[in-house]
């Protein structure tokens, strides 16, 4: 059975369980005991290498002494295993204690259980879905690498169970965004909404073949940051990080708008962030007040620009997805926020996606800004990406991929402006910060030709108003202040 098929025997298993209800749960039942399994497997390294090495887990909670079934007619099944999980395992590992002194490599099993559920009902399916991973051997390199196709299964599962849109990112994207800002060995690479960790990962992929010493290792390991709000992308993240030998992960569970901007610390900031912020989200008013007055926007994408800019170390640089309505948006808060990325950071690349890319689960266009804190923005490149040819739009069986980007880099080392062949339209020019100043911090520039609307149905209709409505909205705030310039009225 190959990995990828692994996941859908797990899942058919779950099916028959009463107490499950949806691939949401499915997927989390499944990841706490795929975590277990993982760490039990790290932990068997650290053992080997450190002489004193202690689990924070208590022995009969470990996933050797509970979960492996050695055919010797012992092993915990049915009501008996339901039982254990349930009275024992579950209720110690919320409450293990973990002090300020207590390493992240044994803490992060607290912080993992803390808001992990334990949903079946059927102790004799229970078994069958722990033996099924216990057939997986992490202890093996490459079948550790190979948890990226079981990773990726999840993922899928998780859009298909429509859970995922705020944390998952295409491969594609993230790895072509890290071979932009190219990270190297000894730089502190940040997410502040991190969701499963595909960004880090990605950065771990390109700083994995730098290692060449011991002292490399470590760098390796204190590299990478990340905040994650929501608890299953958490516990992925983590799972992720453990696989990709980062053995004391700096993940940690919490909102990263949920702190003073203005109280962030030279030990705050980073020299790489790299993100997708969750859009189309609103916070309240006690996190809006974390920000000055003039940066206090309604909508999540806005804040987290903010957080960047003040979490960008001197010389800093920065690669983040953006949707359409950032570009555009004229409220005060979204232009006193451009403003500020014009004159505080080096705004100098747009890079324009086409709206199929996070298909199948949304439609929203999205942008990647790319800036760093060398000067002040003196022009803008936008680059526009266009639809692959033979490619109507991305999708499940034919997504992104990353050569899709080829055009794109190869355009990045010379910066010409490129004009569309059967229009009078650029793919891709620079503006210089007063042409942006004058046309009142609009980025819509180097945009998609309009295309003759496809008739959808009643139900996709109403989904892409729901995706598309924050992006509406700033378009029609746009018009209508043309309008009144137009006619001299005053707001």
């Amino acid at each position: 059975m190959t990995l990828g098929s692994f996941v859908k025997t797990i899942q058919n298993i779950m099916r028959g369980d009463n107490g499950i209800n949806g691939d949401a749960q499915r997927i989390e039942q499944m990841t706490w005991m795929l975590f277990l399994k993982v760490y039990d497997a790290k932990e068997e390294d650290w053992e080997f290498h450190e002489d004193d090495y202690v689990s924070i887990i208590p022995e009969a909670l470990r996933w050797r002494n509970w979960a492996v079934d050695r055919k010797d007619g012992n092993v915990l099944t049915g009501q008996s295993l339901l039982d254990f999980v349930n009275n024992e395992l579950f209720p110690k590992l919320k409450n293990l204690t973990v002090t300020e002194t207590t390493p992240l490599k044994k803490s992060v099993v607290k912080a993992v259980f803390e808001d992990s559920n334990q949903y079946m009902k059927d102790g004799i399916r229970l078994r069958q879905v722990i033996n099924e991973i216990d057939d997986i051997q992490f202890d093996e390199y490459d079948e550790r690498h190979a948890f990226g196709e079981i990773y990726e299964t999840i993922l899928k599962s998780l859009q298909s169970a429509g859970n995922a849109g705020e944390f998952y990112t295409p491969r594609a994207v993230t790895d072509f965004m890290v071979k932009m800002i190219a990270p190297k060995l000894g730089e502190r690479v940040a997410d502040f909404a991190c969701g499963t960790g595909g960004f880090l990962t990605s950065v771990l992929n390109v700083l994995e073949p730098q290692i060449e010493t011991v002292e490399d290792r470590e760098k390796y390991n204190r590299g990478i940051y990340g905040i994650e709000k929501k608890p299953l992308p958490y516990l992925l993240a983590i799972t992720n990080m453990l696989l990709h030998d980062i053995d004391n992960p700096q993940v940690f569970h919490g909102n990263s708008l949920e702190r003073n901007v203005r109280e962030y610390k030279k030990s705050d900031k980073f020299d790489i962030v790299l993100m997708n912020p969750p859009y189309g989200g609103t916070e309240n008013e006690s996190v809006k007040i974390n920000f000055p007055a003039d940066l206090r926007s309604s909508e999540t994408a806005d804040l987290f620009m903010s957080v960047i800019m003040y979490r960008l170390n001197e010389h800093g640089r920065a690669g983040v997805i953006i949707p359409d309505g950032f570009l555009f948006g004229t409220d005060n808060a979204k232009v006193a926020i451009k403003k500020k990325l014009l004159e505080e950071c080096n705004l100098h690349t747009v890079v324009r996606m086409p709206s199929s890319v996070f298909a199948p689960y949304t439609s929203i266009t999205t942008n990647i800004l790319f800036f760093d804190k060398t000067k002040k923005t003196d022009a803008v490149w936008f680059y526009r990406v266009d639809m692959p040819e033979g490619f109507k739009h991305f999708s499940k069986t034919k997504p992104m991929r990353v050569e899709h980007f080829d055009e794109c880099v190869a355009w990045w080392k010379e910066r010409k402006p490129i004009m569309d062949a059967d229009a009078d339209t650029y793919k891709a020019k620079d503006y210089t910060v007063q042409e942006l100043a004058e046309r009142g911090y609009d980025l819509d520039l180097c945009g998609y030709p309009t295309v003759e609307e496809e008739v959808l149905s009643p139900e996709e209709t109403i989904q892409i108003f729901h995706e598309k409505r924050d992006s509406l909205n700033a378009r029609i705030d746009k018009r209508l202040a043309q309008i009144e310039a137009l006619l001299g009225v005053k707001r």
